[in-house]
Order: C-alpha cells, then structure tokens, then sequence
C-alpha cells in the first residue's frame, strides 16, 4: 500500500504531511526530473474545505495514479514505489507541486 507524504501544507487533503483524497493523481508525462511533475489532486484549503476524511479506504490515501511515463516507478499508469514525496512550496495551483519521488528509467548521457 503506497503512502502518501505530502509537504504542501496548504492542501485540503493533508493532515499532518499524509495525503487523505480518495486518490492521487501524478502528473507530467514527459518528465525529465522532479520539478516537471505535479500533483494534480491538489486543493488549496482557502478555497476548498479540509478534506482529509475523503479517502475511499479507512486511513491515508492508497490510490496513486501515475501519469509520468518517464519515471521508473510507473508500472502501467500506477505507482510502484512503497512511498511517495509530493512537494511545493507557497503553492496556489496543483502546476507547482512536484512529485519528489520521480527518478527517471532513462540513464542520462556521459561524455568521456
């Protein structure tokens, strides 16, 4: 079951730097590094309520739904890492967050 560690403190559905929303959704398809991904279930709590009982499940959030075909942890648009980072500082819009986890299956190029 993945956990959700979530540092934006000013989403909806964090409580205590879990993610509680009934799903994750990952973003960024072409991702080369972190900052090019999103969270795109971020809800900003000065306009959306405290969701953090939304889960489907009892307990943090267990549905990560991962659209960044460049990350090695995507197994068939799901998340297999064990856990996952979700990040962003002073974030107003779910473009700002990034998913922390993301390491890339492609190994970069070295010139000798």
């Amino acid at each position: 079951m993945t956990k959700i560690n979530c540092s934006v403190n000013n989403c909806s559905h964090n409580e205590k730097e879990t993610c509680y929303a009934n799903r994750v959704n990952v973003g960024g398809s072409g991702a080369k590094n972190p900052h090019d991904t999103c969270c795109g279930s971020f809800l900003d709590k000065s306009n959306y309520s405290k969701l953090t009982n939304n889960t489907n499940s009892k307990g943090a959030c267990n549905c990560l739904v991962c659209e960044v075909e460049t990350c090695e942890y995507n197994n068939n648009k799901l998340c297999s890492a064990e856990t996952i980072s979700v990040s962003g500082n002073d974030v107003n819009i779910y473009t700002e967050t990034n998913c922390s986890t993301f390491k890339s299956k492609f190994k970069p190029n070295v010139y000798l």
